[in-house]
């Protein structure tokens, strides 16, 4: 009597994870396991989540809010007791005060020259 074939769960969920990247749909362990479970193949999460990575199947990274923010505190406005955070996105540069440094830029006739006029206030402080 021929025994019936084991099911390789791990080359299940690779099949799917490449018709899925194939078709341009998103990769998802949910979504693997959905298809794998109407097939009557029943695997968990972190095991999709596990053979995906192991088979080059990698999570696209998430791009920081830090970079870029919408309204970052002046330099020097934390108060006292502020978070550690806080004071890091003080450091941060908008978009909204690039604009105005390239206008300052402008004004001035270049970058160099606003560069040499903040070096001098620097000096007056």
């Amino acid at each position: 009597m021929a025994e019936a074939r084991e099911i390789n769960k791990s080359e299940e969920i690779r099949k799917v994870g490449a018709e899925l990247k194939a078709n341009g749909q998103k990769i998802s362990p949910k979504a693997i396991m959905d298809i794998l479970a109407k097939k009557g193949i029943e695997v968990s999460s972190p095991q999709c989540s596990t053979v995906l990575k192991n088979a080059g199947f990698k999570r696209r990274k998430r791009r920081s809010g830090e970079a870029v923010t919408k309204a970052a505190p002046a330099k020097g406005a934390s108060a006292k007791g502020a978070s550690e955070k806080a004071a890091r996105k003080s450091d941060t540069v908008t978009i909204d005060e690039v604009i105005a440094a390239k206008k300052a830029a402008e004004q001035f006739g270049g970058a160099d020259r606003l560069l040499a006029a903040v070096k001098a206030l620097e000096r007056l402080s």
